[in-house]
């Protein structure tokens, strides 16, 4: 499994929507999750570190809901920005999408010290909404899955 995405989205946020806990480049205490294609689905990978624990080898819930948020909002940046004819790389500024929406079900405790990979399935559900379905994997082991409703930030949003 790569255990880094090559031309992530958040590389072509703009600066002033680049600091995000769970997926901003810019902000250093924070996660920094990174999302691309795989095929026709979206990837995010990122291990664990220690500060993640909930009980001793196993990471806390609230750090797979942040991944399954973030890879969602930028799930949905990647498929705008590749329906409007870009790539992430390709000079180009993203669109930058808001959490609408927010499910997360574990279905197996996620151990500590293996590299989690977030795979995203993109739906279009109007012109501003997307809808991905994401699913968390330790290795071969499904941790857990999501759903995030990802809405179009205004360009208003900020000002």
């Amino acid at each position: 499994m790569a255990e880094y995405v090559e031309n992530a989205i958040q590389d072509v946020y703009p600066d002033d929507f680049s600091w995000c806990y769970g997926c901003g480049r810019l902000n250093k205490e924070g996660h920094q999750f990174r999302t691309g294609w795989d095929g026709a689905q979206t990837v995010t990978v990122y291990t664990p570190r220690p500060e993640h624990t909930a009980v001793p080898g196993f990471v806390y819930g609230g750090l797979t809901a942040s991944l399954i948020d973030c890879h969602g909002t930028g799930s949905a940046a990647l498929a705008l920005h590749r329906k409007n004819g870009h790539e992430p790389g390709d000079g180009a500024e993203a669109p930058r999408f808001v959490t609408a929406s927010l499910e997360v079900k574990f279905m197996k405790p996620t151990p500590q010290d293996v590299p989690l990979k977030a795979v995203g399935t993109v739906e279009e559900i109007h012109p501003k909404k997307f809808k991905v379905h994401t699913e968390v994997y330790a290795g071969d082991v499904l941790c857990s899955s999501g759903e995030v409703v990802a809405a179009l930030m205004p360009e208003s949003f900020g000002k």
